[in-house]
């Protein structure tokens, strides 16, 4: 999926692929993680939906480009609920009804010497570098609205909550974003070019149920 001055990742109307995903989405699944969430398009809300149940998995739309180009990430959703046993500070906690990863390629200029020989192993075994920074926009369940904070699983993925609580759950949210800013002030330097743009509904941790819809997602350079 090339990058242009507008890049639609997710209209109302998509052309379906075989499985009945949007084209251009694909699953992102977990080894370790056995039961995946249900994805499916929802036509009379024209909305991509997503039903979790102690489960964990993703869609995501590989894109290439840069945040310096198309900064501007615009999407909507919507959830039924937050978790309850949601944590954003503890692995046992770490399930969002809704979340939005913007995910990054990796670069071996910017690497330390122990990152590029596991990063040269692995795309020896997989015939590509895996993805190595990422920023995770989440429906956040305690996370106050516009904080952040680093993925309990690893630092390279940045969580800021783009929403909190259950204010506005069952309502539709528009939300937009400044990729090229967030990264900048979460890393403190230039991000490197995108690998992709996922979304995800999970909850595998907490062994609770999730629901949410997403809708209308682009890329823009303003």
């Amino acid at each position: 999926m090339s990058t242009a001055t507008l890049l639609i990742l997710l209209s109302s109307a998509p052309v379906l692929t075989p499985g009945g995903l949007p084209q251009g989405w694909e699953p992102l699944s977990f080894p370790k993680i056995e039961a995946r969430t249900l994805y499916d398009w929802a036509a009379s809300s024209g909305a991509l939906h997503a039903f979790a149940e102690k489960s964990a998995s993703g869609l995501i739309a590989r894109t290439a480009g840069s945040a310096a180009e198309t900064p501007i990430l615009r999407w909507r959703w919507k959830i039924v609920k937050t978790l309850a046993q949601g944590d954003e500070h503890q692995k046992s906690g770490d399930d969002y009804a809704a979340r939005v990863y913007v995910v990054f390629q990796y670069e071996p200029s910017q690497a330390r010497l122990m990152t590029r020989l596991k990063y040269g192993l692995i795309k020896r075994l997989r015939g590509e570098y895996p993805v190595h920074s990422g920023i995770s926009y989440v429906w956040a369940n305690k996370l106050a609205q516009g904080e952040s904070a680093p993925s309990p699983y690893t630092r390279r993925v940045m969580m800021v909550a783009a929403r909190s609580g259950d204010a506005g759950a069952g309502e539709w949210r528009s939300q937009e974003r400044n990729i090229l800013e967030d990264y900048r002030r979460l890393f403190g330097k230039e991000p490197p070019p995108y690998a992709g743009i996922a979304i995800m509904t999970d909850a595998d941790d907490t062994k609770d149920t999730a629901e949410a819809w997403y809708a209308d997602m682009s890329l823009s350079a303003k």
